[in-house]
């Protein structure tokens, strides 16, 4: 084996979680890595937990500048290998992870990026597949037919934590957009997904856990602005440079993003901003789901938290009575 692996791990307050993490990389059956460790200004005992770990090939940076974006260009920056791997400090990958990437290197030069499949843990505690549409029956693994139209129709196949990226493509693509605290990740994958095939692996990579404390996806912030995604997408629309074959699914990405735009912005209490975007969303696909958001922003707020509190009351006590 020649590729060796940087793998990169921004930490902010996830104690509870980083050994995890940690162990589930130096578990590989790979072992040709580093790991750099880089903390955005932990104030719990993260950054003493990683410090404890007695690995050379372990490294703590401390982040200068601000934001997950920004922390995680630093520690490309840092890094040695042509192969750089990402993890969240609260997922977990398993065994076989690096294993499956390095066969898909060998088998799939050509691609610009590398996944393997996840599981999605649940806040109810569930694990279930994350929800892959458009992409052949496992045990398949090879070359996306269309990333976009697999995106649009269900969860998109590449995530963070089970992505891997050569360093001459992280670096062509510009890195992760900064300035961002939502969406970042997609919009580099995206611009990676316009320009190269992806390599896909059915075999399961990595555990996501919803069910983690403080985790940025969870705030409730208005989002007044496009997806970083959105802006690239329809730039590279108006430029013309999507192939023919891709244009109806990358358009169907960018009206999911913005209804789900548009459901984060109802969901933080302005609903003026959220039909303002769905009146702009000329969805084929996702007409049912835009009416859905349509309809509930044109009820009063106040009853619309009324009716969800409601809801999950009646949820917990059918779960109580069912234990």
């Amino acid at each position: 084996m020649t590729e060796k692996f940087s793998i990169i791990i921004p930490l902010y307050n996830k104690g509870p979680y980083i050994v995890r993490a940690i162990e589930s990389v130096l578990n590989q059956l790979i072992q040709n890595f580093e790991i750099i460790v880089i903390d955005g200004g932990s104030y719990d005992d993260g950054p003493k937990i990683v410090k404890d770990f007695n690995d050379p090939r372990i490294h703590f940076l401390v982040q200068s500048g601000k934001g997950v974006s920004n922390a995680r260009n630093e520690a490309v920056n840092f890094s040695k290998n042509d192969y750089i791997a990402f993890l969240d400090a609260d997922d977990e990958w398993m065994p076989k992870h690096l294993e499956t990437i390095f066969r898909l290197i060998k088998e799939f030069p050509e691609a610009g990026m590398f996944t393997t499949a996840y599981k999605i843990q649940t806040d109810e505690g569930k694990l279930r597949w994350a929800d892959y549409q458009y992409i052949p029956t496992p045990p398949w693994e090879g070359l996306l037919p269309d990333y976009f139209k697999s995106g649009a129709l269900g969860e998109y196949p590449v995530w963070t934590s089970v992505v891997v990226i050569p360093r001459e493509i992280f670096d062509k693509m510009g890195g992760f957009p900064e300035g961002y605290w939502f969406g970042e990740d997609a919009d580099l994958f995206g611009k990676i997904a316009l320009k190269y095939p992806v390599a896909f692996s059915w075999e399961m990579g990595a555990i996501y856990h919803w069910d983690a404390l403080n985790r940025i996806c969870n705030r409730q912030y208005p989002l007044e602005h496009e997806m970083p995604f959105v802006k690239t997408a329809r730039a590279a629309l108006t430029n013309k440079e999507v192939p023919t074959r891709f244009i109806q699914s990358l358009n169907e990405c960018i009206y999911k993003t913005e209804i789900e735009r548009a459901e984060y912005n109802f969901k933080a209490g302005n609903s003026r901003i959220a039909k303002k975007i769905l009146k702009q969303c000329n969805t084929r696909w996702h007409f049912n789901r835009k009416m859905k958001w349509w309809i509930l922003a044109t009820i009063p707020y106040p009853l619309y938290l009324f009716i969800r509190d409601t809801k999950l009351k009646l949820i917990k006590m059918v779960r109580k009575k069912k234990q």
